[in-house]
């Protein structure tokens, strides 16, 4: 089983890890920035569009928002409700705008109101986590982790890391695999996940981690051994069956990454373009 990648060939797919890797950076360091939620659901939509021309499965997308929602749903009414004194601060106003007011009769929370700064700016926090959550697929899932790993040995980051990061992404397969393996298990005994109720699921699940735990123990065990028989030193200075190339749309990408990094910045702090005000006060 290998980890999910798109299955055809787009432009993301032919571009080096390396230009990848700066446009993540990139889009990570403007999604922690922005505070406004008119630019950070512009650069969310961005990376929303980005990973479905790249071929990333829509019933990963999906996947992704259901698992989110409950999260998401929790932040932002805690966010309306209780981010009180940020919002203001952030808004630039003294009094914030009622949205919804909670009878006083109620017990612990009569009275409290959620404010519309307050709504947005929960917004803006969800717009944030997904663009970081999406940018990881379009990058990971359009690169074969050979190429991944030459890219970023290229890169100059640290063979150790890199081989780190690269065997993480090979175990995963092999630990899902061995997770649906357990469940057909389960199922071939007469277990039915289908007429399970989401408690009832959970407690199934937690009785799987426990020889899946075990069973990846023992595999990283047995990884130690290889590696120190092959008196593993961790040096990069090593010969690589891939190569790994910058081509021109890589160069555009870097060039493009770079230069949207740089006015994003100075238009931040010079023009406030991005702050939570820009656009919605003045």
């Amino acid at each position: 089983m290998k980890l999910q990648t798109v299955q055809y060939d787009s432009l993301f797919t032919r571009l080096d890890f390396r230009s990848k890797l700066l446009m993540m950076l990139t889009v990570t360091i403007l999604a922690f920035l922005w505070e406004s939620p008119i630019a950070g659901g512009i650069l969310m939509l961005s990376m929303i569009i980005s990973c479905l021309f790249a071929g990333v499965k829509l019933n990963y997308l999906g996947g992704v928002f259901k698992l989110m929602i409950p999260f998401y749903i929790f932040l932002i009414l805690s966010m309306g409700f209780f981010n009180v004194e940020q919002v203001k601060l952030l808004a630039h106003k003294t009094e914030l705008t009622t949205l919804v007011s909670l009878p006083n009769a109620w017990w612990l929370i009569g009275g409290a109101k959620m404010s519309w700064e307050g709504t947005l700016y929960g917004l803006n926090i969800v717009f944030k986590t997904l663009t970081m959550i999406l940018v990881i697929p379009l990058a990971i899932f359009t690169t074969d982790v050979n190429q991944m790993t030459v890219g970023m040995v290229r890169a100059k980051i640290p063979y150790k890391i890199v081989f780190i990061f690269s065997s993480t992404l090979r175990f995963v397969p092999l630990l899902l695999a061995e997770s649906q393996s357990i469940i057909e298990s389960q199922r071939l005994r007469g277990l039915n996940f289908e007429k399970m109720g989401w408690l009832q699921k959970g407690r199934v699940y937690a009785k799987i981690a426990i020889p899946l735990i075990l069973n990846s123990l023992s595999k990283s065990q047995k990884l130690e051994i290889v590696l120190q028989s092959k008196a593993f030193s961790g040096s990069s200075q090593r010969t690589y069956l891939h190569e790994s190339a910058l081509k021109t749309a890589d160069r555009l990408l870097m060039i493009a990454s770079s230069l949207l990094f740089v006015m994003a910045i100075a238009l931040y702090f010079g023009l406030g373009i991005g702050k939570f005000a820009w656009l919605l006060y003045p």
